[in-house]
């Protein structure tokens, strides 16, 4: 894909798909030759596939939990909540697997090549490259987003949206992902710091922005709700998608130095994801109730929004960067 033509690498080097070294150059399965001359497509340590795992996770999805609680209940979109949890840490450790037994593996498009040939490639290369489009799609929607709320002014959200596509777009055309894991952890820390904010915001204030003013306020979260079959599957949905970013790790555990170290970093990710999606979802719900905004920063009223979002702004061009480079290179 990136290194050299594989119809010239050694077939049995191809076959067994680990990295040879020797003082000139090393051989892996995906790249094909690795030389000083090029750049090094495997120079992802265990905690940059760790902070990149996180930051394909924890966008925008962890601010429609609390809206989600709100639709289900808070008990059963906990239940919902670590059912999807589990459902997903599941496959990403079976995605370690696979990579670990079929080195030449990059994407899920080379992952449908084995299993059913090359329509099977074809099909899921598509579908992959499909996906990875409409998450670039939302990425860039965040970063208007975000962008609409710190401004002051009426700039056309398409304007904001061709801004978030050329800076994630120059950040994307970085090539390797070694490069980019710093990037991963930066958006990260600014994505929780902003939800941290939030979260305290509206444990200070006397109730959320959206609350009535000419009434005592009491919160009116629910234990349990009664939702339709549609307002049910959408919320769930949303959990769905708060997970979404298990498709990449085919793509990240290609470019670790060591694939061994994958579950290690899996193991970081999922626990500290899903402790953020819990904590977060519980006490932004408990404290707003009914009136939880979704993206739930702008519950806490304007001037918080515009803090949150300022803050969050970093981690979302990160988002976007982080899914055009998957989009682009897969």
């Amino acid at each position: 894909m990136f290194g050299s033509k594989k119809s010239e690498d050694p077939p049995d080097l191809v076959l067994t798909g680990e990295v040879h070294d020797d003082p000139g150059h090393a051989h892996d399965a995906v790249f094909g030759r690795l030389t000083d001359d090029g750049p090094n497509y495997r120079n992802v340590g265990w905690l940059g596939t760790a902070g990149l795992m996180m930051k394909t996770q924890l966008g925008l999805g962890i601010l429609s939990i609390p809206s989600v609680f709100d639709t289900l209940g808070m008990i059963p979109g906990l239940i919902c909540l670590c059912v999807v949890a589990a459902i997903t840490t599941w496959s990403d450790y079976i995605v370690g697997v696979f990579k670990l037994r079929h080195r030449e593996v990059y994407g899920i498009d080379d992952a449908g090549g084995l299993m059913f040939g090359r329509a099977g490639q074809e099909i899921f290369g598509f579908a992959f490259g499909l996906y990875w489009t409409f998450v670039c799609g939302s990425a860039m929607l965040s970063v208007s987003i975000g962008l609409n709320a710190v401004s002051t002014h009426a700039t056309c959200t398409a304007v904001f949206v061709a801004v978030a596509a050329i800076t994630g777009f120059m950040f994307a055309s970085i090539r390797t992902l070694g490069r980019l894991s710093w990037l991963a952890w930066i958006g990260l820390i600014c994505i929780i710091s902003s939800v941290i904010i939030l979260t305290i915001a509206v444990g200070l204030q006397s109730r959320p922005a959206a609350a009535p003013k000419d009434a005592v306020w009491v919160s009116d979260y629910k234990l349990f709700n009664t939702p339709s079959f549609t307002e049910a599957i959408s919320a769930i949905c949303a959990l769905i998608f708060a997970y979404a970013g298990t498709p990449a790790f085919f793509s990240i555990a290609a470019e670790m130095r060591d694939p061994n170290y994958y579950t290690r970093s899996l193991i970081v990710c999922q626990t500290v994801i899903s402790a953020c999606y819990i904590a977060i979802g519980c006490v932004v719900y408990y404290f707003c109730g009914s009136y939880v905004a979704s993206p739930a920063l702008g519950s806490a009223g304007v001037l918080i929004k515009k803090v949150s979002y300022g803050v969050a702004l970093p981690g979302l061009i990160v988002t976007t960067m982080l899914t055009c480079h998957l989009d682009l290179g897969g």
